[in-house]
């Protein structure tokens, strides 16, 4: 899609051809993404080529209401010059194919750009995603890696609204939406220990993680949690601060399911397992011990 940025090319709108009983799509107000698609957008920057000052790619989620869910991203092909842009708008829909083949319910919800600048061929670019993704609003992603002087690593959201009598692609005005980060349960473990990572004076070092050092981290994180919780509910009752039935609500429901759990008696058996396993352990180390010894004692 090569387009210069003296183009005269017509910015669309869905709704100069409406049907009445469809209803009418909801502007985003909230944006959430997973950690799966800032990752690829940051694995795409790091393969760009030097030439590149930034890389862009498609989003895929789903829509709920005013609300869009990013869960996944992919790269799209592209180059600018001081002339023009050009976006692989071929190789863009072949990878949608492949992608909605594994994921039918993931639809193309925008795109996504590196780098803090919105300039005329952002513009250009949102125009082709809402033609994409009509009759939604495409949203733009704009993930700041931080490299650049004096700018902080963030992401940013952003939707497009046209400016001028006669509205041209080049001719829009991004408007910021709130973006918020989503993880599951699962992914929550491996985030924190790539955060730990990243803060450790020795983050450099190849090295892996034992399970003993997780299981720690894990350990005095819930600790913390349940002093947090215990000094909370002494306040309440002793009338220090006033209780919030929501939160009160919550931890009857959280400590409720623990003391069903312990009344099954499955932290004793979980437990009787790990002694079991930590005994066999020690047998094994002191029969090699024992073996070694005996090696020595016989040897010439």
């Amino acid at each position: 899609m090569p387009v210069g940025p003296s183009s005269s090319a017509i910015h669309f709108h869905s709704s100069a051809v409406s049907d009445p009983s469809q209803p009418t799509p909801r502007t985003p107000t909230s944006i959430t993404i997973h950690p799966v698609a800032l990752f690829s957008i940051l694995d795409h920057y790091l393969r760009r080529n030097e030439s590149q000052d930034r890389v862009i790619g498609t989003l895929l989620g789903i829509r709920n209401g005013n609300e869009v869910e990013v869960r996944s991203s992919f790269a799209v092909l592209h180059s600018e010059t001081s002339e023009q842009v050009a976006v692989d708008m071929e190789y863009h829909r072949t990878m949608y194919e492949l992608h909605h083949k594994i994921n039918p319910k993931e639809v193309i919800v925008g795109w996504y750009s590196t780098g803090s600048d919105l300039n005329t061929y952002s513009a250009l670019i949102q125009n082709f995603y809402s033609q994409e993704t009509a009759p939604h609003p495409a949203i733009l992603v704009s993930v700041n890696t931080g490299v650049e002087e004096g700018q902080e690593a963030g992401v940013s959201a952003f939707i497009s609204s046209p400016v001028g009598v006669y509205p041209k692609a080049e001719n829009c005005v991004f408007v910021p939406v709130p973006v918020d980060l989503r993880f599951h349960d699962a992914e929550k473990s491996g985030l924190d220990l790539l955060a730990g990572t990243a803060a450790s004076s020795t983050s450099t070092t190849p090295q892996p993680v034992a399970d003993v050092e997780i299981l720690e981290r894990s350990l005095l994180s819930v600790s913390s949690m349940l002093d947090r919780v215990l000094s909370y509910v002494q306040s309440v009752l002793s009338g220090e601060k006033e209780g919030d039935k929501a939160i009160g609500r919550y931890l009857m429901d959280t400590l409720g399911a623990a003391t069903e759990d312990l009344e099954k008696s499955g932290f004793n058996s979980s437990l009787q397992d790990t002694l079991m396993i930590s005994y066999l352990a020690n047998l094994v180390r002191s029969q090699a011990e024992v073996s070694a010894r005996l090696a020595l004692a016989t040897a010439p």
